[in-house]
């Protein structure tokens, strides 16, 4: 009898919608937590108003796909994540707990009187420990992690590196830029100026921190070296170039006034780098010591979520693009959350 793991690559398939869930949700959450990076640098209290009503109807739900990232990798490669957890404990808590902080924030912020100032800090703080800390782990992760026996074998700071560093620093300007271009779309007038300001300045230290980063993964294991700078050299020369080409079309967008332009540029530019880090990292479910295969929870298991998830992944991309189409249009900065 025939099933479903005769017909397609189940470990192959889990780990496409897996990657798929965590690059939507870094696209998704990334622009309001870069507007919470930006919250206290605002011109005044209206923009910071018009900044929270911008992303109240969609802050919380696009939370889901990290759900779904690591809900999926627990019950599709349960052997990676046993091993990927206990590797990331410490920054995984500090960014479960700065999302906490920031969700409360959220809340409170447009009942609060005096105490204002105060959930304002919590709402920037949290983003930026959030983002900060969403960098560390994916630095951490590329450079791989000590494994023996199927274990994790390392310290609990191991993550905590140069590299990692780098990472959280360009994860917290990408986001950033995603938060000032979704400002360009949501605002006008000074506040809208002020974004563009802002989405030229830190598109700099985007351009920068990607270019550390791309050329520093190479270096981190052979294999990535071989397989960018080895035979498929100038099949992959394209991804590059068309990233430069990407930042030269975002900075004239931003000098021409445009308004939804540059966030789509900005999100393309995300793109490209997911597709790099793809490229350098598949097929492993733990990079360069478990592979998808290894990893892989019994067919069955897989069969059995993969309809799940099939069912309900449209009905959840569905709602948010419903979502975004009936808040269209600008956002006004009354108290109505």
């Amino acid at each position: 009898m025939f099933t479903l793991e005769h017909i397609i690559d189940l470990p192959s398939v889990w780990g496409v919608l897996i990657a798929t869930a965590v690059f939507l949700y870094v696209l998704l959450d990334g622009f309001d937590l870069g507007l919470g990076i930006l919250f206290p640098f605002a011109p005044d209290d209206k923009a910071r108003d018009r900044m929270m009503n911008s992303i109240a109807p969609f802050w919380d739900a696009n939370e889901t796909w990290l759900v779904l990232g690591g809900g999926g990798l627990f019950v599709a490669f349960p052997l990676a994540y046993s091993v990927v957890m206990p590797a990331f404990y410490v920054p995984v808590i500090l960014m479960l707990l700065c999302l906490i902080f920031r969700g409360v924030a959220f809340e409170f912020r447009f009942k609060a009187g005096k105490s204002r100032a105060i959930w304002d800090n919590a709402f920037h703080f949290g983003s930026l420990g959030a983002a900060m800390m969403q960098g560390m782990i994916l630095g951490g992760f590329v450079q791989g992690v000590k494994v023996e026996n199927n274990q994790f074998a390392g310290g609990a700071f191991d993550w905590l590196t140069g590299f990692s560093m780098l990472t959280g620093l360009g994860v917290v300007s990408g986001y950033v830029l995603l938060g000032a271009t979704w400002m360009l779309m949501k605002t006008d007038g000074p506040a809208q100026a002020w974004a563009r300001r802002a989405a030229r300045y830190v598109m700099v230290f985007v351009a920068i921190f990607m270019g550390l980063v791309s050329l520093w993964v190479p270096f981190l294991q052979n294999e990535i070296g071989a397989r960018w700078f080895g035979g498929h050299f100038y099949m992959l020369l394209p991804l590059p170039l068309v990233t430069a080409a990407t930042f030269l079309a975002l900075w004239f967008s931003l000098k021409t006034g445009a308004e939804y332009k540059p966030f789509i540029l900005s999100a393309l530019l995300f793109v490209l780098g997911y597709i790099g880090l793809g490229i350098s990292l598949w097929p492993w479910a733990v990079p360069f010591r478990l592979s998808l295969a290894q990893a892989s929870a019994a067919p069955a298991s897989q069969s059995l979520t993969l309809v799940g998830a099939l069912v309900m992944l449209p009905v959840v991309l569905g709602y948010t693009a419903y979502c975004h189409y009936i808040f269209r249009g600008k956002a006004g900065d009354e108290h109505m959350y």
